[in-house]
This record gives structure tokens, sequence and C-alpha cells, in this order.
């Protein structure tokens, strides 16, 4: 893990068995953008790890799959501990388009967390069916919870300044839809300020997208349940730190590997 910094800002790529696209998706975004890259390779059994490494990316190797959340965490932690002042997620296969990043990042200006919307205005990326449903449902509720107009809750595609990536280390939670879903509702409700930002989606470099009809209508109930439980917890005091806390007990209890 290196401790060296070319950017205030820090992309994070959260990745698991992605070696078929994250090194494209890896100098794609190097090119376009000079922000540093970090992927965080959420216990891969391929090659991940060195294919983002031989691409330019700083790696921090989990030894386990923890998912999405667990993986953003680790992220949420490095940027602090390194003195970043906003960082963003990528998807590591390619569907972030990285001409929207700094879009997205500009929405910091005015607000705590920067979502990168795709029912916005732009592009034709479409979701039919009972997950369009409940994306609808999301976005409503979460805009009356944020007192501002949200159309994509559960976009990955997401920058934090340095107010919100306190926040999310104390509070962002590792439970489906957790990274989404709940840590946005519990940022809220911790006093960050939201706002989105209209974005393109691409075709993913590689893989199969995990949907069906089934998995949507799963997708649907457990969505549910997620919102239900996130308007439930309790408000959570504001974050006003001006310090990064020392990360380096919280990263070895991570088990992070470089």
């Amino acid at each position: 893990m290196g401790n060296s910094t070319t950017s205030d800002v820090l992309i994070i790529m959260p990745a698991w068995n992605e070696a078929e696209a994250i090194g494209d998706t890896i100098r794609e975004v190097r090119r376009t953008v000079s922000h540093d890259v970090l992927v965080v390779d959420d216990g891969s059994k391929d090659d991940t790890a060195k294919v983002a490494q031989a691409a330019g990316a700083t790696v921090l190797r989990l030894p386990f799959n923890l998912g999405v959340g667990g993986a953003m965490r680790t992220g949420f932690k490095y940027a602090i501990r390194h003195g970043y002042k906003a960082a963003i997620q990528v998807d590591s296969d390619g569907q972030h388009d990285p001409l929207d990043i700094d879009r997205v990042l500009a929405g910091l200006e005015n607000a705590d967390i920067s979502i990168g919307a795709r029912f916005a205005g732009r592009g034709n990326y479409d979701a039919k069916g009972p997950r369009r449903w409940a994306m609808s449902v999301l976005a409503k509720v979460i805009s009356w919870v944020a007192h501002t107009e949200l159309t994509d809750v559960t976009s990955g595609f997401r920058a934090a300044n340095q107010r919100a990536l306190h926040q999310y280390i104390d509070h962002f939670p590792a439970e489906y839809l957790g990274d989404t879903i709940d840590s946005l509702v519990v940022a809220i409700k911790s006093g960050c300020r939201v706002t989105q930002v209209p974005v393109e989606m691409k075709v993913r470099q590689a893989g199969t997208p995990s949907t069906s009809p089934l998995k949507s209508t799963i997708y649907l109930a457990r969505s549910g349940l997620v919102l239900c439980f996130a308007l439930a917890r309790r408000r959570t005091p504001p974050v006003n730190r001006t310090h990064a806390p020392e990360l380096g007990a919280m990263a070895g209890e991570s088990g992070i590997e470089s």
C-alpha cells in the first residue's frame, strides 16, 4: 500500500472476480481523469488484483469476500487515512462512463453526497418489471426523507466529501443493498445533504448481468425490507469532524493485505 497521493480525489473500485474487465476499465478511467484509483479486491478467486495493479491502480486485497458494502468501507478508511478530500465509487465492470466522473464530483459543491442518476434525463438505460417498480418506490420515499427529488437511489455511482466519508466509516452497512439504500438513509438522518447528477450507463465490458424475472422479484421484496429497516434506524448524531482519525488499527482489523 503506497502512502503518496497525486489527487485530492480517490476513485474506489470494489471488485470481485472482474479480471476480464477491470484492466480496460482502469486504463479508460486513467485516460479520462487524473484522480488516483484504488481497487478493493473483495476476495477474488481470479487474477483481479494482478490485472488491476498492472493497469496502474493501487490495490487492497481482502482475504475473503465481504460484499460491496465491506469493500467500500475499506476504501473509505483508506481515503480518510490518506487525506483525500473526496471519494467516488466507480464500477469495475466498465458500466460507469469515466466522462461522468467529474460531473458527479461537481455535485459535491452543494452537497455531501452526489449520486450519478440513471433515470434523470440522460442516456437510454432502463429497468423493467418488479425491479423498476422497486426503484421508483425507493426513490419516492427517500426523496421525501431527503427533502429533495432523487430518481435513482440504488445507483452505486456516487461521490462523497470528507463529512460523508467520516459518516460512512461509522455507519456504512455491509448487508444486501445496504451500500445503496441503507447507507443513504442513514447518511441523510445524520445530516448529510444529498444531490444527484444525470449520467449515462454503458454496457458491461465482460461477464453476465445478474438479472432475471425471479431475481427482479426477489430484489423487489428485499429492497422493501431494507428500506423499512433503514427508516426504523435511530437518527445518528451529525458528523462534524475536522481531523481524520487514526485508521491504522482499523485497517488491520479488516484483514487488509497490500
